[in-house]
């Protein structure tokens, strides 16, 4: 009987060998994440990438870094991250102390008379310890478990903050835009009143038709509106800002639109071209690049708490041992009462093998295994939507860069127009119809120049964040 136990539980310890396994990957990613038609393949050769830029040297606006600073240190969002954080290394410390015997103190005391007897006392002082054995790994899987837990709340605290450094570099580059808008509104309400002015008089004096006064105010009175809703948007965004910083509304300080770039400080030519210039956006090889963003390693990280809570389940069914013991002091000794008290010894083992739980632990087995292949399959779905975002982002900059081409010299055509209309006009050959037309299209193509530069701005950082830009384990100057 001896040699069969022996032989039973040497067979078990065998059985639950794999149980302590640690985690390794087993899903695995698309080479080609970025997209093979990318570029034609050629940006995924390089060794270097615009991501491994801390964002103080993605973004070179003093007072873009500055705001980015002020939203990390008072952000309530990413506050409550860091709490999560807390919570999570709390968890995975007990999840430590488990290995610990535990000591209880739990002192008893009764009085009691039989058929109105003298009064009987008794008292027990006893201190317990109870101490779990970690034979099959439960309380090792466990404690994995618990870390692979805090990993996933610490990359959910990294994410919220990289979206909180692109969401404030966007909103500030969007102020600077509006700015700009502002600007050429402003400008062209000046030019334009003074042409009201001109054409008023004209009018007044009989050399021109009201119509064209009418036509002149109506458009006049229009750049006006768009004022007001540029000024609208202006504060709309600068109270997002404030949002973000968890204060009240105020003015956000800035600097003018291409006062300072994005990046690639080496590059040649003008503000814009130095933005958004494809040439300079490397980057680097998709399964290098990848790893950097949190959501994928969030996403590793809970592949790695399923795998241990399957070998947790699987742990369920072996046995459990507990070693106890009390040391106490009391009177009570059985069915006597001694005075005064005595010392009492006592220890005990426990197994306790699960027979029959009514299908619990096996079902426990089969939703750990199928959420772990659940898992895998959502990883893998995760790096195929971050290609995706890094592919989606390097096609907007390279539409923004064409369209800012198409845009520059569209409004050097329209510029040259409206100044050769007017010139006929004031020689007789042209009616100021034509004059307001070419002031119109001027208007339009101008705003739509400066907002085809944002969205270059936001498609640079888009695939700056897509890359795995802006974490903390990027760059040198975190």
């Amino acid at each position: 009987m001896k040699k069969n136990c022996i032989l039973i539980f040497a067979c078990l310890m065998l059985t639950g060998c794999g149980i302590y396994n640690r985690y390794e990957q087993k899903a695995t990613a698309p080479a080609d994440a970025f997209g093979s038609t990318l570029l034609g393949g050629s940006a995924t050769k390089g060794e270097s990438s615009i991501a491994q830029m801390s964002w103080r040297e993605f973004f070179t606006d003093p007072k873009l870094q500055k705001l980015i600073e002020q939203v990390l240190a008072n952000n309530t969002d990413l506050n409550s991250a860091r709490i999560a954080v807390e919570k999570a290394e709390a968890s995975l410390k007990a999840a430590k102390l488990a290995y610990l015997p535990s000591l209880v103190f739990s002192p008893q005391g009764t009085i009691a008379s039989f058929d109105g007897g003298k009064a009987t006392k008794t008292y027990n002082l006893p201190l317990q310890l109870s101490i779990d054995i970690d034979v099959f790994g439960s309380i090792t899987n466990k404690k994995r478990a618990a870390k692979a837990v805090l990993l996933q709340a610490q990359m959910q605290k990294e994410a919220v903050r990289v979206n909180l450094v692109s969401v404030t570099a966007q909103q500030y580059l969007l102020l600077q835009v509006l700015d700009r808008q502002m600007e050429i509104l402003t400008q062209t309400d000046s030019l334009w009143r003074e042409s009201l002015r001109t054409q008023q008089s004209l009018w007044e004096n009989g050399k021109a038709y009201s119509t064209s006064f009418n036509q002149m105010e109506a458009s006049y009175l229009n750049v006006k509106t768009q004022i007001v809703d540029t000024r609208r948007n202006i504060r709309a965004v600068e109270n997002a800002i404030c949002q973000l910083l968890a204060v009240t509304p105020q003015h956000i300080d800035r600097q003018k639109w291409g006062s300072s770039m994005l990046h690639h400080a080496e590059a040649q030519g003008d503000a814009d071209q130095r933005m958004f210039d494809t040439k300079y956006l490397r980057l680097g090889v998709p399964a290098t690049m990848l790893e950097n963003r949190p959501d994928i390693r969030m996403a590793n990280h809970a592949m790695e708490e399923a795998f241990y809570n399957t070998q947790a389940a699987r742990s369920a069914f072996y046995p459990s041992i507990t070693l106890g013991g009390t040391l106490g002091w009391t009177n009570s000794a059985g069915g006597l009462i001694v005075d005064p008290g005595k010392l009492l010894l006592s220890a005990f083992a426990q197994l306790t093998q699960p027979i029959f739980a009514r299908g619990r632990l096996i079902a426990n087995k089969k939703i750990a295994q199928l959420t772990e292949e659940d898992l895998q399959k959502k990883y893998v779905q995760t790096v195929i939507n971050a290609g995706n975002q890094v592919n989606e982002a390097m096609a907007d900059c390279m539409a923004a860069r064409e369209k800012n081409t198409y845009y520059r010299r569209q409004v050097q055509v329209l510029r040259d127009a409206y100044a050769g209309t007017h010139e006929l006009m004031d020689n007789g050959k042209a009616s100021y119809i034509e004059v307001l037309t070419a002031q119109e299209s001027l208007l339009n193509a101008q705003l739509s120049e400066a907002m085809n530069m944002y969205d270059a701005a936001e498609s640079v950082i888009a695939l700056y964040i897509a890359l795995g830009g802006g974490s903390e384990g990027t760059g040198n100057a975190q």
